[in-house]
């Protein structure tokens, strides 16, 4: 039975903004105040789905979340009408309105951990929401991710879904942008990667002194309990504590990995060639044959890799075996950068091509191409079984284009968020979304 990773790309909700909200991501933070285009946000990004679908790989699509976030607010102590709640919000704690605004949900890779089918005990592609507790702004997202989830892999014969690990930085959980699948086919057996920032319970692991680490070994190891993964397919690893001081916030923003390839930078990892034998020897036992691809530092620094996101890439296989590597277009504006691609593309290496798109409005918030999709390893019945109206063609293309058209703004700042008009227009939006996507009520305005 053939199998395929699909890629589901978070659509950029109507208010997308640059609050700066997310303390240890450097492109977050150096942007903050500035004015965003929403419209454009979302269209670069449906751009890159329609084309990635064109040149043949399997492609969705993932609904944002409704903001401002009312009831949170209302949770907070503020009251009154819709209307009133984000008046006195704007009025009285800015920093509140402006966190429960954030289209941060536009980061897929934050939205679950996901393991397929061929690596449970039961069978099942199992799903786990992120937790995302290590920021506020993000806090708040895991109830309506898991309906969105559900809603999009809702045949129980061959999904199972678990709410988000407890609320506490003892269990923060990242998601996707801290696990990667090995394999030699998404349809075999494979080993999941699992790369943590710091213990929450043992000493002996050292951690970050400038940035938070978000995601903890007791995280990984929860979620691979609650997903039925053998012992023999899984490996832990910690991230360098002194790459998270740099910016580097996530395992996604220094490797990237696919079927039976690392692609990492030098200083990724704590301890590389423990976490390289381990994933080589765990690999070899399901059939494959581990190969690594290391960018040495003296070739792109890890400040160069923060900033050009070499590494928030989409690691693609092409129908020959060899890679396709889907980068931002700062990767072409970074000299190291691009030297070093244009390096590995003239040779016989591992990556054969390198795709450019234009990704501005998200990349100035802190996210490249691989912070926007969640990757799903699905064999032929599981992607029969998943609502087809969340899969990328032409039409849903157009008709979502013509959808951002009609709802979004094209300009967006910290003073338009008091409006409450724009609570109006992104629930108009995001009932008519529901629809174009058969997603049913998920939305709190939507269930009252």
């Amino acid at each position: 039975m053939n199998a395929y990773e699909v890629n589901f790309d978070g659509l950029v909700g109507p208010t997308h903004n640059y609050g700066g909200l997310s303390y240890g991501n450097v492109a977050s933070q150096s942007n903050s105040q500035a004015v965003s285009n929403p419209r454009e946000a979302a269209k670069q990004g449906l751009a890159k789905m329609k084309a990635l679908k064109d040149m043949g790989f399997q492609q969705g699509v993932l609904a944002p979340q409704e903001r401002p976030d009312v009831g949170t607010l209302r949770a907070l102590g503020f009251t009154g009408s819709d209307a009133q709640v984000i008046e006195k919000a704007a009025k009285e704690a800015m920093p509140l309105l402006v966190a429960c605004s954030s289209a941060s949900s536009m980061w897929t890779a934050n939205a679950a951990t996901v393991s397929p089918s061929a690596d449970t005990a039961d069978g099942k592609v199992h799903f786990t929401a992120a937790n995302l507790n290590c920021k506020f702004h993000r806090s708040i997202e895991h109830p309506v991710t898991s309906r969105i989830l559900g809603a999009m892999f809702a045949n129980e014969q061959h999904f199972a879904h678990h709410a988000a690990l407890p609320a506490v930085g003892q269990f923060g959980d990242e998601g996707a942008a801290n696990h990667t699948r090995f394999c030699n086919g998404y349809g075999n057996p494979g080993v999941e990667f699992f790369v943590f920032g710091r213990s929450a319970f043992d000493p002996r692991y050292p951690a970050p002194q400038r940035y938070p680490a978000r995601q903890t070994l007791e995280a990984c190891q929860a979620v691979a309990r609650l997903h039925g993964l053998n012992d023999a397919g899984v490996v832990y690893a910690q991230q360098n504590p002194a790459v998270i001081d740099q910016g580097v916030f996530h395992n996604d923003v220094i490797a990237v990995g696919n079927a039976e390839l690392l692609f990492y930078h030098e200083e990724a990892f704590l301890d590389t060639d423990k976490t390289l034998d381990e994933l080589r020897n765990k690999l070899a036992v399901v059939g494959g044959q581990f190969t690594h691809l290391c960018v040495p530092s003296s070739a792109v620094s890890v400040q160069d890799a923060v900033k050009s996101y070499l590494f928030n890439s989409q690691l693609l296989c092409r129908a020959d075996g060899r890679m396709m590597l889907v980068v931002p277009d700062e990767c072409r504006q970074n000299a190291s950068v691009w030297a070093y691609l244009q390096e590995q593309t003239s040779g016989n290496g591992p990556i054969a091509e390198v795709k450019v798109f234009d990704l501005k409005q998200s990349m100035q918030n802190g996210g490249g191409p691989a912070c926007l999709r969640l990757r799903v390893a699905l064999n032929e019945q599981e992607l029969a079984a998943v609502n087809p109206k969340v899969l990328m063609n032409d039409q849903l293309h157009d008709t979502l284009v013509a959808w951002v058209d009609k709802h979004y703004r094209d300009r967006l700042s910290e003073t338009d968020l008091a409006d409450p008009q724009l609570l109006i227009e992104c629930r108009t939006a995001l009932d008519e979304l529901t629809q174009i996507l058969g997603l049913g009520s998920v939305y709190p305005f939507q269930r009252v």
